[in-house]
């Protein structure tokens, strides 16, 4: 367990309880700052924190540009004083109103927004244009997850050409997110990021040939993180992890390249009770830890002897060892999440500690689905 994570004061923490380390999280910034060649390489999605006081640890670290999905997370970043937002997920009926209202609140922040269909990007436009607003675009495309975004050819070039076509728009190049690209092979990695990555250059030399400004490429999350960091012959690339704030259980061991990034969110659990001679119950039930990793990845408990999960329910998760009879109800147990950011999600408030000790609460923000617009 890392010595920041021994609390002095555990005896009066509730529990289940998420408990954020500031000082890991400063250095986790200032490792992928140093990874990406610089703040201006970076646009952090703020989906796995949500909170304003980790966007203005960023801000302090120079890093102005930021990502997120929702209206409520374009909202609590701009709030907290980031400069640029890009907001990548499509935005269709009630949320383009929405947009022109987080425009007109915070004329201080540049919103820019993903589009992958024309019927939608008029729309868009229609709703800022009659507003008198204008908001940046950036062209979604599907590098291969097939989850959002426009296959790489013509269908992408004809939609590019339509935006710059569209009042209240401005042209801010391309979004490329291969989430599907996970291999725990750096190498492997790399190489399917470059399968794709030489046809979206070809696309881009062509919007520029029509005089259609490409002057960003958004790209990737965390597994492809480093290899984005590497490609620096390529003019505009943003690479944009959100994990590496406060780093899991599950990206932890699995990518050796992200050296330097440490876990700085740990939950704190307790026995509730012992109902066979091998099985210790936790009260860290899926309404405090994310239950979307398999089952026997939703958590790593710390300084633990080698157990089994084997059964997570609302309130409750259940554990095979062999050293069951070492715990006896109320005991502590330290825990990383195997996936942080829908845990976070899970808590109103988390706890803060320093020194030892826990100093303070923040507020989950931007969990919410409406803050005020």
């Amino acid at each position: 367990m890392h010595p920041a994570y021994d609390l002095a004061d555990v005896s009066a923490v509730l529990s289940p309880s998420l408990v954020l380390f500031p000082e890991l999280i400063r250095k986790n910034i200032a490792r992928v700052v140093e990874m990406a060649g610089g703040p201006e390489r970076l646009r952090p999605h703020v989906k796995t924190h949500k909170t304003r006081e980790i966007v203005r640890l960023l801000l302090a670290a120079g890093v102005g540009k930021h990502k997120c999905a929702t209206i409520a997370e374009a909202e609590m970043l701009a709030s907290a004083g980031a400069p640029d937002v890009l907001i990548a997920y499509p935005l269709v009926g009630p949320n383009l109103a929405r947009l022109v209202a987080l425009i007109r609140a915070f004329p201080n922040t540049a919103f820019s927004t993903t589009i992958d269909d024309p019927d939608a990007t008029r729309a868009l436009s229609a709703a800022l244009s009659a507003a008198g607003a204008t908001a940046g675009v950036v062209l979604d495309l599907d590098v291969g997850q097939h989850r959002t975004g426009v296959p790489v050819g013509d269908a992408a070039l004809a939609l590019y050409k339509l935006a710059g076509s569209l009042p209240g728009f401005t042209l801010e190049g391309f979004q490329l997110y291969d989430g599907h690209n996970h291999q725990p092979d750096r190498g492997e990695r790399e190489r399917a990021v470059r399968a794709f990555l030489a046809p979206v250059l070809d696309l881009r030399a062509k919007c520029e040939a029509a005089g259609l400004p490409v002057p960003r490429l958004v790209c990737g999350g965390t597994p492809t993180f480093p290899v984005y960091a590497a490609l620096t012959d390529v003019p505009g690339v943003e690479c944009s992890p959100g994990t590496f704030v406060l780093h899991d259980a599950g990206y932890g061991p699995k990518y050796p390249d992200l050296t330097g990034i440490t876990p700085a969110a740990v939950l704190v659990t307790r026995v509730v009770s012992r109902p066979t001679p091998d099985r210790v119950t936790l009260d860290l039930g899926n309404k405090a830890v994310a239950a979307d990793p398999l089952l026997e990845k939703r958590v790593s408990l710390l300084d633990f002897p080698e157990y089994k999960t084997v059964g997570h329910n609302e309130e409750h998760l259940i554990v095979e060892t062999a050293g069951a009879a070492n715990y006896k109800p109320g005991d502590v147990v330290f825990a990383l999440p195997g996936h942080i950011c829908p845990t976070v999600a899970l808590h109103k408030e988390v706890l803060v500690a320093e020194g030892g000790k826990v100093v303070g609460k923040w507020t989950v923000a931007a969990r919410d689905r409406v803050l005020t617009v």
